[in-house]
């Protein structure tokens, strides 16, 4: 609990910081000694450094220092991320000033040490997506339709409105109609003369409704629900479903819950057998229609599911030629980055560390291992995250979504990784022409993020322009954590009239 803001000597707060800088300084280099075997990308050491420096910082409750320090008018460390050690130094050379005392001090940091962190980033940023011109920083991509692949003025427009990079989600369609998209893709790129990277993306192992029985069946809260591994048809007026994949069932227990729908319908386990497991649904519409196709969540259980399916790995030989970047999901720790990392080496040798990595966080595991996730991945290759906040916000809760939005934000920005932030952005605007006011704060938003991702629709055209005009106007304000003190001209003062 915060007490009320008191002002503390600056001999004692100098004492404090130097004390935290100790503590920060040997348990980051600890952590980074662990982590330095498996960096190969040399560029990447630093960033690793400063990662481990951030986690040992963060680790404590520093809001009492924070308070202490503002009546001083110095940094309060919130924007510390990308320059963890240089800010530190700052301030305690400049309390060292005020306690006419400099003997035991770190040295203080060259000016250049404070914008490492930001030239890291984007130079990481520009290895993963490549150039960008124009006013804005931030990359737009968009999840290319099947269309794009028959309509050769599809990818001509969307790069003429500013689309950075293109994703083929390989959970649809199949590899004669991506290689369509490409061709057409890459024929826009000589027209246009915009520059485009390709993101392509693995289903990876989902869960989903196989089949439903009754065909059409309609639930209600309080109803039971069966998973089955068959579907039992002599069992009239119980409502079946089967999973796509079943080795998830012994995995579940009684008491875990279950989403489908992506949090539309939920329930708890209350029974299981060799046959199947049973649900009590408790959120639902009154008379909602179960379909196949539709996605499980397991927020509750720890499921043992390797990452690359057979499908993946047959796919894996045509990203390797024609991609850029290969999207990863359900990825949990940093030893399913290896595996992939493993796949892409034995596909094309050396040239594997050029292809970058795009892991998609979208359970807790994956937020608990993602400082290991991200040595693992960087330190061999251009990398970034993506927060795929569907699948997260039903797996952890829509409720802490934002906070953990922010976290990964924050840890990425300390290791000088780029973000792409999806699901969702401008939806209403992408599906139905007309945005919805929540929508556009979330799109100003993303300009914390390096990408952000538009999906596929109709209007997505209009979306893309949309975003542009936003991120343009958002960067003048703000960039990362750190507002940009741009002149107002809402409020400018007025001539007196007299």
């Amino acid at each position: 609990m915060l007490t009320e803001p008191q002002t503390i000597a600056p001999t004692a707060l100098l004492q404090s910081l130097l004390d935290l800088r100790h503590e920060v300084f040997k348990e980051g280099e600890a952590r980074f000694q662990r982590w330095q075997p498996h960096i190969r990308r040399s560029q990447f050491l630093p960033s690793a450094r400063n990662l481990a420096y951030y986690l040992a910082l963060r680790w404590r409750d520093l809001r009492a220092i924070q308070m202490a320090l503002m009546p001083w008018g110095l940094s309060s460390l919130g924007r510390i991320e990308a320059r963890v050690l240089p800010n530190l130094d700052a301030v305690i050379n400049t309390l060292g000033v005020l306690c006419h005392s400099q003997q035991g001090l770190p040295p203080r940091p060259p000016l250049a040490a404070f914008f490492e962190g930001d030239r890291q980033l984007r130079q990481h940023t520009q290895e993963l997506f490549g150039e960008i011109r124009g006013k804005r920083h931030v990359r737009i991509m968009v999840t290319l339709p099947t269309i794009a692949a028959t309509d050769p003025q599809w990818s001509i427009t969307l790069l003429r409105k500013g689309m950075n990079c293109a994703r083929i989600n390989c959970a649809h369609d199949d590899p004669a109609t991506w290689q369509a998209m490409i061709a057409n893709l890459r024929a826009a790129v000589r027209l246009t003369n915009q520059p485009c990277k390709i993101l392509m993306d693995l289903g990876g192992p989902k869960p989903r409704v196989a089949e439903v029985f009754p065909e059409g069946a309609r639930i209600k809260p309080g109803d039971r629900l069966y998973v089955r591994y068959n579907i039992d048809r002599s069992r009239a007026g119980v409502v079946q479903i089967t999973c796509s994949l079943p080795e998830i069932l012994p995995q579940l227990k009684v008491g875990d819950r279950v989403w489908l729908d992506d949090g539309h319908i939920g329930g708890q386990i209350v029974a299981k057998n060799e046959q199947e497991i049973e649900l009590v649904l408790s959120h639902c519409k009154k008379g909602q229609r179960l379909k196949p196709d539709k996605g499980f969540n397991f927020p509750d259980s720890q499921l043992s599911l390797c990452p690359l399916t057979d499908r993946d790995r047959q796919h894996l030989d045509l990203i390797v030629q024609e991609a850029d970047l290969v999207g990863y999901s359900y990825v949990q720790s940093a030893a399913d980055i290896a595996l992939l990392q493993s796949e892409l080496a034995q596909r094309c040798g050396d040239r594997a560390q050029r292809l970058g990595i795009i892991a998609k966080i979208e359970t807790p595991q994956a937020i608990r291992a993602l400082p290991d996730l991200i040595v693992q991945a960087a330190g061999q290759q251009p990398f970034g995250i993506m927060i795929a906040r569907g699948d997260l916000a039903v797996e952890i809760g829509y409720q802490r979504l934002a906070e953990m939005q922010e976290e990964i934000l924050w840890l990425c920005e300390a290791a000088h990784v780029p973000v792409i932030w999806a699901t969702q952005v401008l939806e209403n605007l992408v599906k139905k022409g007309v945005p919805s006011r929540a929508e556009m704060t979330d799109a100003a938003m993303a300009e914390r993020a390096e990408c952000v991702m538009l999906n596929k629709g109709p209007y997505v055209g209009l979306a893309v322009d949309t975003l542009d005009d936003v991120l343009v106007r958002m960067e003048a304000h703000q960039q990362k954590k750190t507002p940009q003190l741009r002149a107002l001209h809402s409020w400018q003062p007025s001539v007196p009239s007299y």
